[in-house]
């Protein structure tokens, strides 16, 4: 990072060819030691617990006990406006032709994203209505949800708008009037549950329970023990998902839904694929069964769908036998809120329980961590910029100087000298700054890699296995610069020979110095040393 300007063509006179290899290797173990003692020490460790308490089905067969048999409609669909507080959205209402009486009526509630009735829920809805049960798909509101702010209380009053523009349906009953909540919806429909009493039932679908950040920590997990990253990876989740992110916001990462799950007193469906690995498939429905008992409902009924994933989808579409069950268990509504069996289907596996998240003890501010290595990488950009421009002044003065000339005592001409490094430590700052600049980039680009693989539920284990040893060899070698800088550092004081000439120099190699210093402890904290420790 320092070539500019630095010459190390010069070596010590006392100074033996070969070296001590040995004592490079003994240096760069023992800091290596040091600063996996550190990274251990610097930030909480991860150890799930494993999930002791499964869940029994009762059968395989999904079935919903006391389900009417179904019947088959045209589907006719109109677009409406519904009116919101500062806004409006549109929606899209999905209705039985020829109904003989009022229809009960279902609400879809978005996950997370960008949700437009024209791609949301399309299949789920024409189901519904195909087999006698009005649909309302609402657009999502976006103007107020961002990726650092989302009030999930403020997202229920919206969504209760458009229930009540369905419940004005001349084809809808309004007293049978529910929600479909899917993915982070389950954090919305509660809501709406415990303060609209009206409200006849609820579906929860891929539904989170816990608090979101605890669920972020169990997916990721989840996805990375399924695309086989070495374990010392999993250290990065409490100190990722654990500390409070760069800019700010975020704050209903800690949004507990269970005071309103405990306010919920209509007939609830419990909905989960047995190939989603991103939610607590096991705890979610414990957790749900367990809180609505407080508020005296015993109404809830749970499905486990063999392979489905986070949409309830098997090979890209969703499950006919989910939406059957569901259509079934809306219109037999309310004996079928109570009817068995309770718990059927594929038998899910959860190995963990999503539980609360470590804190980081030092690096739990996002910001700070973002503005310490911006800082610390800076540093060492910056060092060879300010020496470059120091030397282009030294040679135009050394040229000036030159055509002036300056009688010695002689009568020669001699220019002044420019200052320069010690023998061999321009190389070696070089090398220990692109070190570790190029250990970090090569971090971020490796957790890169692996989260687009775990997302794709993908293995590949010249990414995973291989970009971690290249991302341990590049910090070890990054260790091996600084011993050796270390080493020329105190050969040159014990030779009495000047490490640098010159303030700017000084200055310079000491901003190297640091700033690799602060990186190395960075990359330490996110487990690039670690030794088990």
């Amino acid at each position: 990072m320092l070539r500019p300007g630095f010459r190390d063509r010069r070596t010590l006179p006392h100074e033996r060819r070969g070296g001590s290899p040995y004592r490079v290797v003994a240096s760069t173990a023992l800091g290596i030691v040091v600063l996996a003692v550190l990274g251990a020490v610097m930030g909480p460790q991860w150890d799930p617990v494993p999930l002791a308490d499964p869940i029994a089905v009762e059968t395989a067969d999904t079935a919903i006990g006391a389900a009417p048999p179904l019947r088959t409609y045209d589907v006719a669909t109109s677009t409406v406006t519904v009116q919101l507080d500062g806004a409006t959205v549109e929606a899209q209402i999905s209705v039985p032709v020829g109904l003989d009486e009022p229809a009960p009526g279902v609400v879809f509630v978005h996950g997370a994203g960008t949700g437009k009735f024209t791609r949301a829920f399309v299949e789920q809805a024409h189901a519904l209505a195909a087999s006698g049960i009005v649909a309302m798909v609402p657009d999502k509101r976006l103007d107020t949800y961002t990726t650092r702010h989302r009030d999930y209380v403020q997202m229920a009053a919206d969504y209760e708008a458009s229930v009540e523009v369905l419940r004005r349906h001349d084809d809808v009953d309004p007293d049978r009037v529910g929600v479909y909540a899917e993915s982070e919806g389950g954090w919305i429909a509660p809501v709406m549950a415990a303060q609209d009493p009206r409200i006849a039932f609820v579906v929860l679908v891929s539904s989170p329970v816990v608090p979101p950040r605890e669920q972020a920590a169990f997916a990721v997990d989840s996805y990375l023990r399924n695309t086989g990253v070495p374990h010392g990876v999993f250290r990065a989740i409490p100190r990722a998902v654990g500390m409070s992110l760069p800019g700010g916001g975020f704050e209903y990462a800690d949004f507990d839904v269970t005071p309103f799950q405990r306010q919920m007193r209509q007939p609830v469906l419990v909905v989960y694929g047995t190939g989603d690995a991103s939610m607590p498939t096991v705890q979610g429905a414990e957790q749900i069964i367990r809180d609505t008992a407080i508020a005296g409902n015993g109404d809830v009924t749970v499905r486990y769908y063999e392979g489905a994933n986070h949409g309830i989808r098997v090979d890209g579409d969703v499950s006919p036998v989910f939406l059957r069950d569901l259509s079934g268990w809306v219109l037999g509504l309310p004996a079928t809120g109570s009817s068995e069996p309770r718990i059927a289907g594929a038998q899910p596996v959860q190995t963990y329980v999503a539980a609360p998240v470590p804190e980081p003890w030092w690096l739990r501010d996002g910001d700070v961590v973002l503005g310490t290595v911006a800082v610390a990488a800076g540093l060492i950009v910056l060092a060879p910029l300010a020496v470059g421009g120091a030397r282009t002044v030294e040679a135009v003065r050394l040229r000036a100087g030159r055509r002036r000339g300056s009688p010695d005592a002689q009568g020669t001409t001699t220019p002044p000298r420019p200052a320069r490094f010690g023998p061999g430590v321009a190389s070696r700052l070089t090398l220990l700054g692109v070190g570790t600049i190029v250990t970090v980039v090569a971090l971020v680009v490796y957790l890169v890699a692996v989260a687009r693989l775990a997302l794709d539920y993908e293995r590949n284990d010249w990414v995973v296995q291989g970009g971690w040893l290249l991302v341990r060899l590049l910090g070890v070698g990054a260790v091996v610069a600084g011993v050796l800088l270390a080493r020329r550092v105190h050969r040159l004081g014990a030779a009495h020979a000047p490490v640098a000439g010159g303030v700017l120099r000084v200055v310079a190699g000491g901003a190297v110095v640091v700033g690799s210093a602060v990186l190395l402890v960075v990359l330490a904290y996110w487990g690039v040393f670690q030794l088990g420790i």
